[in-house]
């Protein structure tokens, strides 16, 4: 009884992880980006992106809460579209890029809020300091391109606090906090 138990066990786990698929996600095509918004001075909004970066997930909308997430991100392609801001933001008042060349998010969990909707909990490190964060997530879609691959695709938000990381330059109250936005298109490998 104990060896069907067994038996039964893993081959369950073998179907199981057989229905997950692995993304890599398409940054080469552009169809991925990690962009941010901070007040500046409570008077508007400072709006970029991260031009480089690179990441993996993996997927099954049958079992979307055994989903995970890896993405690494070039803190030296902070982009504004300011060049002086550019060389502040990269400096030691702020990211440091010299020093802490990447940013990297690790998923722990994934909770299925159902619809399509992921709470995606996991570590993210910048500026040398971890601390787990919560992506609010949605299923943009998935299905066949027309180059006889496979995609599925993601929008996330998160909101951190800039002291959290380290960083305490001070720019007033209002600009304590960056919020990400992350879309992201997976090629099913």
């Amino acid at each position: 009884m104990k060896k069907t138990l067994l038996a039964v066990s893993f081959l369950s786990a073998l179907a199981f992880n057989s229905y997950a698929a692995d993304y890599v996600i398409d940054t080469k095509g552009a169809h991925a980006s990690v962009n941010f918004k901070i007040q500046h001075l409570g008077y508007s909004w400072l709006t970029g992106r991260f031009n480089t970066f690179e990441g993996t997930f993996s997927y099954d909308a049958a079992k979307p809460e055994a989903s995970t997430v890896n993405v690494t991100i070039n803190t030296d392609s902070f982009d504004s579209n300011h060049a002086d801001r550019n060389k502040h933001i990269k400096g030691e008042d702020f990211l440091h890029v010299s020093k802490y060349p990447q940013a990297k998010f690790v998923s722990t969990k994934v909770e299925d809020l159902g619809a399509g909707n992921l709470k995606i909990i996991g570590d993210f490190t910048l500026h040398g300091v971890t601390n787990s964060i919560v992506i609010e997530a949605d299923k943009v879609g998935e299905g066949k391109d027309p180059w006889g691959g496979y995609r599925a695709g993601f929008e996330g938000t998160t909101r951190i606090a800039l002291a959290d990381y380290g960083i305490t330059y001070n720019l007033g109250p209002a600009s304590a906090y960056v919020e990400l936005n992350l879309q992201v298109e997976g090629v099913k490998q």
